[in-house]
Formats: structure tokens, sequence, C-alpha cells
């Protein structure tokens, strides 16, 4: 392929991924057809299908035989739960919020541990303990591993300015997602970072999400029983 072919394969990548991304395309959505970007962008079938397949290999559109392309929709094993960004939710109530890193560092997966063997992919993982903070009160404890194998540049992030979680929901956008929800007690650590008296109770929310297959992270979150619910509204199952 030429420099132009490549650089035009690039262009209709990033224009596709610029309406996916900013929602001007819905999931469901129905890419145009191929022919219609050739004549749109004067170039090849060869430069378009290249765009389109490294879209669909990041998860961001479907391709269907005969059908066509489509934007996808995030897959969720839980029917009625979405991500939450904790942070945009703390400074939509006109609450000052701020991430405490507690604890960092890099690591390999533990021996005999199938979730995290499969999470860091033959690779590293980062750990992380942080703690949210909404206003001048603990909001949730937070422990997370991110597989440095799918998201390498985590590594490089001090989380300063951005919580782990909005970052990767900014900037890693996930295609498939697994919540687990359950009630727990606070033993005396998570109670005193909480400031919460010991077995006060909490909910705690494991997650861990996918894109395009490859896992992303894992996290698990505990929230002062009081403070925090999970709300879904839904139709009848078909």
């Amino acid at each position: 392929m030429s420099v132009t072919e490549g650089t035009l394969s690039q262009r209709i990548r990033g224009e596709v991924e610029d309406l996916i991304r900013s929602g001007a395309w819905p999931p469901d959505r129905k890419i145009p057809s191929e022919a219609e970007l050739m004549a749109r962008f004067g170039c090849s079938r060869m430069t378009v299908n290249k765009a389109m397949s490294a879209l669909a290999d990041e998860g961001l559109i479907v391709r269907r035989r005969r059908a066509g392309s489509f934007v996808a929709r995030p897959r969720v094993h839980s029917t009625v739960l979405d991500i939450p960004d904790i942070q945009a939710q703390i400074l939509a109530r006109d609450e000052a919020y701020r991430f405490d890193l507690l604890d960092r560092r890099r690591r390999k997966a533990r021996a005999g541990d199938a979730d995290e063997i499969a999470l860091a992919a033959g690779g590293a993982l980062l750990a992380l303990r942080g703690l949210h903070v909404a206003g001048d009160r603990p909001f949730a404890l937070e422990d997370r591993l991110i597989s440095l194998a799918a998201v390498p540049e985590a590594a490089e992030l001090d989380f300063a300015e951005e919580s782990p979680g909005a970052w990767l929901l900014h900037h890693v956008p996930w295609t498939e997602a697994e919540n687990r929800i359950s009630a727990v007690s606070a033993d005396a650590a998570v109670a005193d970072l909480l400031a919460l008296d010991v077995g006060a109770a909490l909910l705690a929310v494991e997650r861990r999400t996918w894109r395009a297959g490859q896992p992303v992270t894992w996290v698990r979150q505990l929230f002062p029983g009081e403070a925090y619910d999970l709300v879904a509204r839904f139709g009848p199952a078909r």
C-alpha cells in the first residue's frame, strides 16, 4: 500500500471513530457502505476495508455479512448496569473531588490465580489502591488491576488529575463488562480508610472489562452502605 493510501485509511478510520465516540453515530447505526466511502474519500476498496477492519478490531463497529457495518453496542453481562464515572458523578453534584493514590506497584499475576493470569495475558499488571473523596469525606475505596499488555501507557500515568477509572473510560472504551455486587462488612483496615465503624455495612462492586475480547481491567470498589446505591430502569424481558 502506498503512503497516500495508508494516510487515507487512517483518515477514514479517524473520522468514523470521532463520529462514534462523540455520539453522533449511536449504537446500531449503519455505517456508510464501502462504495459510499470509496466515493467520498476517492480511494480504493482495499483502503476502505483496511480502515473498517481496524475499527472492527478496536470493537467500535461490527461487520455483518451481506448487511454491512454497524456501530457496535457495548455488551454487558448484567443488563441493568452501566459503568459509572465516580469522578464525574461527584463533580456533577458540585462537590470537590480528588483521588488519593494509596499504593501503586507493577507486578506479575499471582501463580495459580486464573483470573489474574487471564488479565495479564502474558504481561505485567499495574496494581493500584486508591480512595475516592467527595468534599471532605471518603466516598469509595478502590483496588484495581490494569493489564499492561492491553494498556501499556497506564504504566507511565500518576493519576493525579484523573482517577484510573475515569481515565480508562475516556481513553480505553470497553466493549464488554461484567459486574458483581455484594454486601460486606468493613474490617478494621477498611473502616479506618473510609472513616467508618468496624463492621459497618458496605456495598461491594466488582467489575471486569474487555475491549474487543482483550481483558483490560479488574476493579473492586467498596462504598459506605448509606452513601451509594445502584438504580436500574428496565422493561419486561422478551
